[in-house]
C-alpha cells in the first residue's frame, strides 16, 4: 500500500510523458486519477492505522544496493501520515486548478506528479539514504515547473531556487554520511542509526550540517532568500505545492532526523534555535507589511509561520514537539488556500499589485466570492479561534513558553503582525470603490472556488475539532523525545 503512493504517481508522470496527447486532456485525466487513487489509499491507511503505539507500520522492505548499504525500506508513522495525506489532497488540488489551455500539457502534469511521488517517497522513507534520494528527487521536477510555466523573472526564480535546494541536499547528505562512518554501521537503516551513542561532540558536529541544510528548505532567516522570489515567478498550482508541501520536507527532516537521532546535541543548541525562530518570525511579518504583490506579503508570511515550527521544535516538549506536527498541516491548508485565491484575483484583474486593487468585494462587478474567501483566509492565518491557524500555534506557544518565554513572546508578536500585513493587504484589496477599469471582471467558474471551499472546510472542521489531527502523532512525537 506505500508503494503504491509512490509508484501510481510515478507510473502516471510515466504515462503522461509518453502516451501522445497534443491537447493535454487525457494527461489531465490520467494525473487527476493518480491524485484520486492515492488519496484513497490515504483514507484506507487511516482506517487501518494504530494511533495508539509508536514506530512505523505497514512497512516494507527490499534489499537494494547491498554494498552502499541502500535499502528500500518505508513506513509511516505518526510524523509522517498526516504530511503524506496533506501531499496527496494539495497534488489533486494543484491539478484541478491548472488552467486547462497550459502550454506543454504533457510536461507540466508529468512533472506535477513526479514532484508528488518525490515527497511522498520522503516523508515514508526508513533508510536515510532513500529519504535523501527522494529529497534531491523533487528538486527536478520543481525547477521546470518555475523554468518554464513562471513569470518573467522566472529563469532567475528557478536557478536560484535549484542552487539552495542543492546545497541544502549536501549539507544533509554530509550529516548522514558521517553519522554511518563515525558509528561503523554497515546500512543507512534510520531504527538502527537511533540506537548510536555518539558522544556529544560528535554529535554536535553531524548536527550542525543537517539543521543548516533543513533550514535552508524550510527556510528560515537568513536562508530565505530564494522563496520569495520562486513563490512569486511560479505559477498559483506551483506555489500551493511549494508551501504547502514540499517546505515541509525541512521541518519533517529537523523532527525526524534532527531531534529523532542527535537528541543530546539537539538540546545543546535548542535555545539559539529558538532564539532564531523568533527572530526569523519578526523578520518574515516585517518584510510582508513593506510588499507590495499579494503573492510577496503570502511568502513572507509563510517564513514568519515556518519559523513557529522551528520553536516547538526547539522546546522538545511533548505539547510543543506534538503541535509542530499539527502547524505543518496547518500552514499547508491555510498557505494553500491564500495562494490559490491570490492566483484567481490575478488571473481575474492582470494584476496582484496592492496599490492597483480598489474595491473587488463589490457585490455586482467586482469578485466578492473571492473576496469572502480571502477574508476568512486571512482570519484563518492571524489565528482566529474556531480556524486551525489559532489551535496549531497556541498549542506551540504554550508548549514552548515555560521553556524559552523570550523567543515565544517574539513569535507571539510575529502571530500580531500577521494580522496588521493581512489586513493592510485585504482594506486595500477589497474594500472602497471599484477600481476604475475593473468593472467588467470576468466571472469566477464554480471549479475556481471549489478547491478553496474545501480548504476552508477542513480549517475550520480541524479548529473545531484538532483532535482530529493531533491523535496521529502525539503517540509518535513522545516517542521522538525519550528516544522510543
Amino acid at each position: 500500500m506505500l508503494s503504491a503512493l509512490i509508484l501510481i504517481p510515478l507510473i502516471g508522470s510515466a504515462l503522461v510523458g509518453f502516451l501522445p496527447d497534443k491537447e493535454g486532456k487525457s494527461s489531465r485525466i490520467i494525473a487527476l486519477f493518480s491524485a484520486i487513487a492515492t488519496l484513497v489509499i490515504n483514507c484506507y491507511l487511516g482506517l487501518h492505522f494504530n494511533t495508539e503505539i509508536s514506530g512505523f507500520q505497514f512497512s516494507e522492505y527490499l534489499p537494494w544496493i547491498e554494498w552502499l548499504g541502500l535499502d528500500y525500506s518505508i513506513g509511516i508513522d505518526g510524523l509522517s501520515f498526516p504530511l503524506v495525506c496533506l501531499n496527496s489532497l494539495l497534488t489533486l488540488i494543484a491539478i484541478i486548478i491548472t488552467d486547462r489551455s497550459i502550454s506543454r500539457p504533457r510536461f507540466y502534469y508529468a512533472m506535477l506528479l513526479l514532484l508528488s511521488s518525490g515527497a511522498a517517497g520522503a516523508f515514508l522513507a526508513k533508510d536515510l539514504l532513500l529519504f535523501f534520494l527522494f529529497y534531491e528527487l523533487e528538486i527536478v521536477p520543481l525547477y521546470f515547473l518555475i523554468a518554464i510555466w513562471g513569470g518573467e523573472r522566472r529563469g532567475y526564480a528557478a536557478m536560484k531556487f535549484l542552487l539552495y535546494t542543492a546545497v541544502s541536499g549536501i549539507l544533509v547528505l554530509a550529516s548522514f554520511l558521517g553519522l554511518v562512518w563515525l558509528t561503523g554501521a554497515d546500512s543507512f537503516a534510520y531504527e538502527a542509526l537511533r540506537s548510536q551513542t555518539l558522544p556529544i561532540g560528535s554529535q554536535l558536529l553531524l548536527l550542525a550540517p543537517l539543521v543548516v541544510g533543513v533550514f535552508i528548505k524550510i527556510p528560515i532567516f537568513p536562508f530565505h532568500t530564494w522563496l520569495p522570489d520562486a513563490h512569486v515567478e511560479a505559477s498559483t498550482p506551483i506555489s500551493v505545492l511549494l508551501a504547502g508541501v514540499l517546505l515541509k520536507l525541512g521541518t519533517y527532516a529537523l523532527l525526524r532526523f534532527g531531534l529523532g537521532l542527535y537528541l543530546r546535541a539537539w538540546v545543546e543548541i535548542a535555545p539559539w534555535m529558538a532564539l532564531l525562530a523568533g527572530i526569523s518570525a519578526l523578520y518574515g511579518a516585517s518584510c510582508a507589511i513593506a510588499q507590495k504583490d499579494m503573492k510577496k506579503v503570502v511568502a513572507y508570511s509563510s517564513i514568519a509561520h515556518m519559523a513557529y515550527i522551528l520553536l516547538g521544535a526547539s522546546a522538545t516538549t511533548r505539547l510543543s514537539v506534538t503541535a509542530c506536527v499539527f502547524q505543518m498541516v496547518s500552514h499547508g491548508l491555510i498557505s494553500a488556500l491564500l495562494f490559490l485565491l491570490v492566483g484567481v484575483v490575478y488571473k481575474k484583474t492582470g494584476t496582484r499589485d496592492v496599490d492597483s486593487l480598489r474595491g473587488l468585494l463589490n457585490p455586482e462587478k467586482g469578485l466578492p466570492v473571492t473576496g469572502g474567501l480571502m477574508i476568512l483566509g486571512v482570519m484563518a492565518s492571524s489565528g482566529l479561534p474556531g480556524m486551525v491557524g489559532f489551535i496549531s500555534e497556541f498549542l506551540i506557544f504554550r508548549g514552548a513558553f515555560p521553556i524559552y518565554p523570550i523567543p515565544t513572546l517574539l513569535c507571539l508578536v510575529g502571530t500580531g503582525l500577521t494580522a496588521v500585513y493581512f489586513l493592510l493587504v485585504v482594506n486595500k484589496v477589497f474594500f472602497g470603490r471599484l477600481t476604475d477599469g475593473l468593472s467588467s471582471l470576468p466571472p469566477v467558474k464554480w471549479i475556481e472556488h471549489t478547491p478553496a471551499f474545501a480548504l476552508l472546510f477542513l480549517i475550520i472542521t480541524f479548529g473545531i475539532q484538532p483532535a482530529w489531527v493531533i491523535q496521529w502523532s502525539e503517540v509518535q512525537a513522545t516517542a521522538l523525545l525519550t528516544g522510543g
